[in-house]
């Protein structure tokens, strides 16, 4: 959308980031030091975005869903995040971002300007309650992914008469005391709540589709199911026949990409969470000054974004020429193609897992910026590992970075 007659003179690039968690942080923190003059929207009173723990559940004191999905117990893992909290604030200080965000704001609409040059971007002041319009050369989108739950259909599901909520509004066991709990999905979050519900509650069924038994050692109270066939006015029933009874069932199943604020000629389509059409995971292919940061899932997440950013902001800031439409393009399509070939599915179209370092080697590669160091990416693995077959104990685990190819665990 930025023309070519920017890049002849020495204009200086806007910039709006939407979100001041970890993708909006590394964002910001790249446009800058590419000398962009940056404006970061954030629509919490601090940044942080999901580490910011909220016991609000619902909507905040201006009547916005609150986005967090943190819960008290997760100050047990490796750093607190009231500790990450505190990084975060310093690395946003440090590199002159926090003077740059305007927190409290909600951005509202985001469009092309008629000559499809720039990008209007609608906020409301919510301290102010009144609305402001700005424009600017490029949009990046770094409004997470963990605040929209995402609910199953079930048969059955309006008649059951216990409690039941998604693990959006989880925030700490206290209120399990004496239940009887069924949690549906044995992703990360839905194994981690089934042993923090367990430590409070009589017991715990965890209901999954998994291939493969889940290999983590639960406590005595906590027992595996496989997938719901349909909920009765007491419980459940199983596809393995069996049924029980719950007085709370807890969704573990996840979240819906969802980006309200995108007119609908921004060029993005979302179709089962499968953001469409954008170039290795990131640029908007149709506007090529928008990007998402953050998208790709079972992935090195603070890592990934940063070297997501630092992809971007080397094309938005000119360093580099992007490729053709057409040729970001075939790219994508060549990319998906192989995806569904692997027998993903549509909403996991942005999954990495078994294949996250090929793509970071790509982002690296493409733009001609400096990798993940590979000690970073062994222990992402390791602690992966470590979280599924031990989950009790995996939050001990101490290590010390060697140099940019060793570690060793000290403890």
């Amino acid at each position: 959308m930025v023309n070519e007659a920017q890049d002849k003179n020495n204009e200086k690039r806007t910039y709006c980031v939407i979100g001041a968690g970890t993708a909006g942080l590394c964002a910001a923190r790249h446009a800058l030091q590419s000398g962009g003059d940056v404006t970061v929207f954030e629509m919490a009173k601090q940044l942080g975005g999901t580490w910011v723990f909220n016991e609000q559940v619902d909507k905040n004191e201006y009547g916005i869903d609150v986005h967090s999905s943190m819960y008290k117990d997760q100050d047990s893992s490796y750093i607190p995040a009231e500790d990450m909290l505190k990084f975060f604030q310093l690395f946003s200080d440090s590199f002159g971002i926090t003077e740059n965000i305007k927190f409290n704001h909600y951005v509202i609409r985001v469009k092309p300007t008629k000559d499809e040059k720039q990008w209007e971007v609608i906020v409301r002041d919510c301290p102010n309650d009144k609305m402001d319009t700005y424009c600017f050369d490029y949009v990046l989108i770094c409004n997470g992914h963990y605040h929209t739950p995402k609910l199953p259909n079930y048969l059955g599901t309006n008649r059951y008469k216990g409690k039941q909520m998604h693990s959006h509004d989880y925030r700490c066991n206290d209120s399990f005391v004496g239940e009887t709990v069924l949690v549906i999905g044995a992703g990360p979050s839905g194994m981690d709540l089934a042993h923090e519900i367990s430590k409070k509650s009589d017991r715990v069924t965890l209901s999954h589709h998994l291939k493969d038994k889940p290999k983590a050692s639960f406590s005595k109270n906590v027992t595996l199911k496989p997938d719901v066939a349909q909920l009765t006015e007491t419980g459940a029933i199983f596809v393995d026949g069996t049924s029980q009874d719950f007085s709370i069932i807890c969704y573990s199943t996840g979240y819906r990409y969802t980006f309200p604020f995108l007119s609908c000629d921004c060029g993005i389509m979302v179709e089962d969470n499968y953001i469409q059409k954008l170039y290795k995971h990131c640029i908007n292919i149709r506007y090529p000054s928008m990007a998402f940061i953050g998208l790709p899932y079972y992935v090195c997440a603070a890592q990934m974004m940063d070297l997501q950013a630092r992809f971007c902001i080397k094309f938005f800031s000119g360093t580099k020429q992007l490729p053709s439409k057409q040729d970001m393009e075939e790219d994508t399509n060549s990319e998906m193609e192989e995806r569904w070939r692997r027998g993903l599915k549509k909403r996991q179209a942005h999954m990495m897992g078994p294949h996250e370092d090929r793509y970071y080697d790509d982002l690296a590669s493409t733009a001609e910026v400096d990798p993940i160091k590979p000690v970073v990416k062994k222990l992402h693995k390791l602690c992966a590992l470590r979280f599924s077959e031990d989950l009790v104990n995996f939050r001990n685990d101490k290590f010390r970075i060697v140099d940019d190819e060793t570690y060793v665990k000290i403890n």
